[in-house]
């Protein structure tokens, strides 16, 4: 059966959501906070997420961000009274596959509900052989992305989202060369109107994390006038 996961603090909405998409055979779990929408998210493994943006404990962007880090296929449809046009914007460029805004028909959601997981059923042999690991490790250092730690010259630290999506991109593209552009769109998902200082900001401070001399990097360097790329 497929499971969905509802994401959305009022409760009224939450369960009239539950009942519609039980009566069309889906299994659904509902969560009221952000927090504990992680969670549950990583034990119950739903087919596609339904996620409100304005949620206690953590905001929708910021669950969608942390989702996002470790698996870019889940299909999410944010479900907001948020209608602002740099709302959707933003969420579309941090991955989203849809966006509703309240208050919603009930048929066309499920139409798009539908669209969503049967777009998503033709890449799914794809998806279950695409996997990152959890823990990576390079010279001295390690990195985990369940936990945000990682060991660092100054001992173990705790890093942002923002650094381990960086992170994950460089070393996905091992020794690939990748431009502040790629990098700003990829791992930050910034437009190009966002200074390329931004890039160079973040890689001073995984120099600073991960090098024993900063000035003279083994694991992220860069390439003049071309940009940045990681080695083991």
């Amino acid at each position: 059966m497929t499971k969905i996961l509802v994401i959305e603090d009022e409760k009224h909405i939450a369960e009239g959501l539950r009942m519609t998409l039980t009566r069309e055979s889906y299994e659904v779990e509902i969560c009221h906070n952000g927090l504990k929408a992680i969670e549950v998210w990583k034990s119950y493994k739903p087919d596609l997420i339904i996620l409100d943006l304005m949620l206690p404990g953590l905001d929708g962007f910021k669950v969608l961000e942390n989702i996002r880090l470790y698996d870019e296929r889940l299909p999410i449809l944010i479900l907001s009274a948020r209608d602002a046009v740099e709302d959707k914007i933003r969420c579309l460029k941090k991955g989203v596959d849809d966006y509703m805004a309240k208050p919603f028909d009930l048929n066309e959601f499920l139409l798009r509900v539908e669209r969503i997981l049967k777009r998503s059923s033709w890449s799914k042999e794809e998806k279950q052989v695409d996997t990152f690991p959890s823990r990576i490790e390079f010279g001295t250092y390690w990195v985990d992305f369940e936990s945000q730690l990682a060991l660092a010259e100054e001992g173990e630290v705790t890093l942002t989202l923002q650094e381990l999506k960086l992170i994950k991109v460089l070393y996905q593209n091992e020794e690939n060369v990748l431009s502040r552009k790629f990098l700003l769109e990829n791992a930050f998902g910034y437009n190009l109107d966002v200074n390329s200082r931004t890039v160079d900001n973040f890689v001073v401070r995984l120099r600073k994390y991960f090098e024993p001399n900063p000035k003279k990097p083994i694991h992220f360097k860069s390439k003049r006038a071309m940009g940045y790329y990681f080695s083991k």
